[in-house]
This record gives structure tokens, C-alpha cells and sequence, in this order.
């Protein structure tokens, strides 16, 4: 069997990480790419480092056969600095992406988006996550895998406050997180990187969305 080529971008992001090591886990890949701003550290054969500047993504081209594209982008508005700086990370990076993927060829997009993703949301991170999810439908890709989590947990260089009351809350009350309410359970970062490998491997084409609870059923495939 032919093994395949994984492009992933924001691979130092919590998920990110998580996904280069599965990847490079799986003996079902030949080359894992990834585009950075920094090293990772990592010193595999199968790993190639590409370090990009990410203000000029629009100059950077996919130009080497891939057959899954991942993109871990994301910020909070707090580290962008406006709205307008957090929608270029959120949305504009994503459908740069996508394109690119679709003119070079690629069979497998998946993107992370957010629980509570809409266009019409009141919640301004919200609807910027749906819009990005409209735009990407509309390229027309092979296969789109809308990965929707709800709050990440794992060890980030950053402190998000939201993450940290919610990894206390799964210790401290997990009852709350059952029947109606489970798909709004925090996720550790890893199970969503296990599921979003699952979603691309499957190589079905179409669009498709994954709410929280789904992923952590995909860790079982």
C-alpha cells in the first residue's frame, strides 16, 4: 500500500502537537510536513520542517504531492490584538489553506473550528468560526472535516483562563458533563488530534462536522 503525505500547519498549537507525534506514530505515512514559525525539536526522517513567515502566507506554495492537509490555526483576541488581526489567524489563514489544498491536489482538509460555531451568532469568536466554515464549504474541496471542540485541555505556553476553570470543573463536578450536556465536556487536546488522524485516514469525500462528543468516539475507530 502506498503510504501517504501529511501537511500540517500550526503544529506547535496544543492540538498541533499532538498530531505530529500520531503521525509520526502511524506507519501509514511516508513524509509529515509542517509549516512553522519555530523548530519543533523533533528529529525524525519521515518530519520536514518548512519555517514560514505566516504575515506572507499567500506567497507559500504546496508544491510536492500531499494527501491530507491539517490545520491547527487559531489564536484568542487577546494574543492577536484586535478582531481584525484574530479573523486574519481564524478565517483568513484556514480558506488560504484550503485553496491551496484544492489547487495542489489535496484528497483530505481538516480544520479546527470551535463548539458553537454559526454565522449568525451574537458572540463575535463564534460567528467568526462560522463564517470560516461557510467560506470553506463553498471552495468545493474533496473532503472537509470541520473538527468542533469544545474547551481544549492540555499544557499550552499560554494561560487561557476559560481552559484552566474548565479543567477544574471536569475534577471537580464531572456529573455535570452527561446526557444533553456531554458534548460540552473540555477535551483533552490529544483525543481531538487521535480523532482528527481517524476522520482523514477513513478518506471519504464530501463536507462533514464533528461536534465534541463525536471525536471522542473517533478515538475508538
Amino acid at each position: 500500500m502506498r503510504k501517504k503525505t501529511a501537511l500540517v500547519v500550526g503544529a506547535t498549537s496544543l492540538v498541533g502537537k499532538e498530531l505530529v507525534h500520531i503521525l509520526l506514530a502511524s506507519n501509514e505515512y511516508e513524509k509529515i510536513i509542517v509549516w512553522v514559525r519555530r523548530s519543533l525539536g523533533i528529529h525524525q526522517r519521515e518530519l520536514e520542517e518548512k519555517k514560514i513567515n505566516f504575515e506572507m502566507l499567500d506567497t507559500y506554495e504546496i508544491n510536492e504531492p500531499v494527501d491530507q492537509l491539517f490545520c491547527c490555526l487559531g489564536t484568542t483576541i487577546k494574543k492577536a490584538g484586535t478582531q481584525e488581526a484574530f479573523k486574519t489567524v481564524d478565517r483568513g489563514y484556514p480558506l488560504l489553506l484550503a485553496r491551496k489544498a484544492k489547487a495542489a491536489g489535496v484528497l483530505q482538509f481538516v480544520v479546527i473550528s470551535a463548539m458553537g460555531a454559526a454565522v449568525k451568532s451574537k458572540i463575535f469568536y463564534n460567528r467568526t468560526k462560522g463564517e470560516m466554515e461557510e467560506a470553506l464549504k463553498e471552495i468545493d474541496l474533496p473532503a472537509l472535516h470541520i473538527i468542533r471542540p469544545s474547551l481544549l485541555l492540555g499544557k499550552r505556553e499560554e494561560f487561557r483562563m476559560g481552559e484552566q476553570m474548565a479543567a477544574m470543573l471536569t475534577k471537580i463536578v464531572p456529573f455535570l458533563f452527561i446526557g444533553v450536556l456531554k458534548k460540552y465536556k473540555p477535551i483533552p487536546a490529544k483525543v481531538v488530534a487521535y480523532a482528527m488522524y481517524n476522520v482523514a485516514n477513513q478518506e471519504i469525500t464530501g463536507n462533514h462536522i464533528y461536534e465534541s462528543d463525536r471525536l471522542v468516539a473517533l478515538n475508538k475507530v
